[in-house]
């Protein structure tokens, strides 16, 4: 700050300085963004997926959101993580990307105050809260308090550096360079967004250039527009998937499709900037608050067709030929936690549906032995095991920022879901199925009664499976009751059938001691398939019991 008082300060002490305020304003919002993500991103994600079937809803929401997270970016990854899920459709997602621009704006109007005495108040109350209990939910309020209070000191620092550089001979070069050329205005503003990856810092950084008085009407509003296409850009750059890139284009469109119409129209919105006799900053925030409005006007009822020609531009790309191959675990939601573990459990639900064409295989196996029936079991036994490794490795490398004591319960119960269901298949592969084929190999099938009631564990297990991906996919504490409950059922069909099964070799002398054993392996080898299965319910139990006292409390 001292450096600031001198008379004349040299031209790399003024670009150090403005680097640094430049840095520490992308920095508070940085700690904004992740802070809430990581405190209450989890909330509004459950909250989105539910409630955004409405497009006015949708954008209200958008509206919202991003006032709270001051980040468009990560409503649009939000947003863009349901649609490539199917839990949201793209027509209510680009409806809450209208709705994000507009909450952009008012963040900018937020910070557009003179707010100096706001600073160290937000920066002391932010470090109480952070304090006052060892609580995710409190130390997220307290970062992103102290964040706002950085974000509002780095302004203050930007207008005092700007404030010398004004004078400066290349400073006035550098802004005739950018007067009347509105090309290169906005492929500059453009440029530096997309650097920034944050469209609210740019347009601080424009009304604060602008309250040096060098810049006139016209440039402002180009460099304005600049920064609004380059904020559309890092999501459409970073989307992994045709289906992901969906939103974020149709976002890009939008912003484009407005920037054209704005520069066509630029002679009219100069003269009526010079008609309202607004400062230069006063219109770089009015016309970033204009722009995202009249957009959110226009197009919030296209957004059911603009869907359509996105999918149709943008259609779903064909899988890859190994089932084992993650599909879902980009590298983009391992920033964000609940996008991450949003994206492990798509994958995980590939791995249930793994586990139950395994079941079907084997199923076959034991009615009509074929060798590639085995080798198909054995094949989706590899890709289940390389798909659970996967995971495991992503939820390992998931939230580097940390996460909040609910995405930790969630990643923990993915984490049980997955190797219960790898598990599981090594069960099915590596007993199961070899059982089958060495009864086989000696040239006997199995009899009636025994397919009769390998038929009945069989149905039992899918019905069982159906309940722990409904226990794990909705958080549904009925279902895992339920679940746990159906134990004694596997038990009891058992235990009858092995009754049943010891009294027919009693009376049957010239049955094979081993192919009755066989059988009774089957029974023992099914009911630990159900214990995995089974076991997926505990840890939903155990957290929403939990949460249930919690409430009561």
């Amino acid at each position: 700050m001292t450096v600031m008082t001198m008379t004349h300060p040299s031209g790399t002490q003024l670009l150090i300085h403005l680097a640094g305020a430049i840095a520490l304003l992308l920095w508070g919002s940085h700690m904004i963004s992740t802070a809430l993500q990581r405190g209450f991103g989890t909330p509004l994600r459950n909250w989105m997926g539910r409630h955004l079937t409405n497009r006015w809803m949708a954008l209200l929401a958008g509206v919202g959101i991003t006032g709270l997270l001051q980040s468009s970016t990560a409503v649009s990854l939000m947003a863009t993580s349901f649609t490539a899920a199917g839990t949201l459709s793209l027509a209510p997602a680009l409806a809450v990307m209208l709705g994000a621009n507009v909450g952009s704006t008012l963040v900018v109007q937020l910070m557009s105050f003179n707010t100096g005495i706001a600073v160290p108040l937000l920066v002391l109350s932010g470090f109480v809260v952070f304090k006052i209990r060892d609580h995710s939910g409190f130390e997220s309020a307290g970062c992103a308090l102290i964040g706002l209070g950085l974000m509002l000191m780095s302004l203050s620092l930007l207008g005092a550096t700007l404030g010398h550089i004004e004078t400066t001979p290349v400073f006035h070069a550098v802004m005739q360079g950018l007067e009347g050329d509105t090309l290169i205005a906005l492929l500059v503003a453009i440029v530096l967004t997309l650097i920034c990856h944050s469209s609210v810092a740019v347009i601080l950084l424009i009304a604060s250039l602008a309250a040096t008085g060098v810049m006139t009407p016209v440039t402002a509003m180009v460099l304005v527009l600049g920064a609004n296409i380059g904020g559309a850009l890092p999501p459409v750059l970073n989307a992994g998937s045709a289906a992901a890139r969906r939103l974020p284009v149709g976002n890009l469109l939008i912003r484009g499709a407005g920037c054209v119409l704005a520069l066509a129209m630029m002679p009219l919105l100069s003269t009526l900037a010079d008609r309202l006799a607004l400062t230069t900053p006063q219109l770089v925030v009015g016309f970033h608050t204009a722009f995202s409005a009249v957009l959110a006007v226009v197009f919030i009822g296209l957004t059911a067709p603009m869907a359509r020609m996105l999918e149709r531009i943008l259609p779903e790309a064909a899988h890859a030929v190994d089932g084992g191959m993650p599909m879902y675990l980009d590298e983009a939601g391992l920033d964000i936690a609940y996008i991450g573990l949003s994206n492990s459990v798509r994958e995980s639900l590939r791995a249930a549906d793994m586990l139950n064409m395994m079941l079907d295989r084997l199923r076959a196996l034991f009615h009509a032995p074929e060798k590639s029936s085995a080798a198909e079991i054995r094949q989706l036994d590899h890709q289940l095991d390389g798909l659970s490794a996967a995971i495991r490795a992503y939820l390992a490398d998931l939230g580097q920022d940390g996460l909040s004591d609910s995405d930790a319960d969630r990643a923990q119960e993915i984490l049980m879901f997955v190797i219960n269901t790898e598990h599981a298949g090594d069960i099915l592969s590596s007993s199961l199925a070899q059982l089958a084929t060495r009864r086989a190999q000696r040239g006997e099938l199995f009899s009636e009664f025994e397919l009769h009631n390998i038929g009945l564990l069989h149905a039992e297990i899918l019905t069982s499976l159906r309940l722990a991906v409904t226990a794990f996919l909705g958080e549904d504490l009925d279902a895992a009751h339920q679940l746990v409950a159906r134990k004694e059922v596997i038990r009891q069909i058992e235990a009858t059938a092995s009754r049943e099964h010891f009294k027919k070799l009693r009376e049957d002398k010239n049955a094979w001691a081993e192919s009755g054993d066989i059988f009774q392996r089957v029974l023992r080898d099914y009911r630990r398939v159900h214990h995995h299965i089974a076991a997926v319910a505990y840890p939903v139990i155990d957290r929403l019991s939990d949460d249930g006292l919690l409430t009561q409390a």
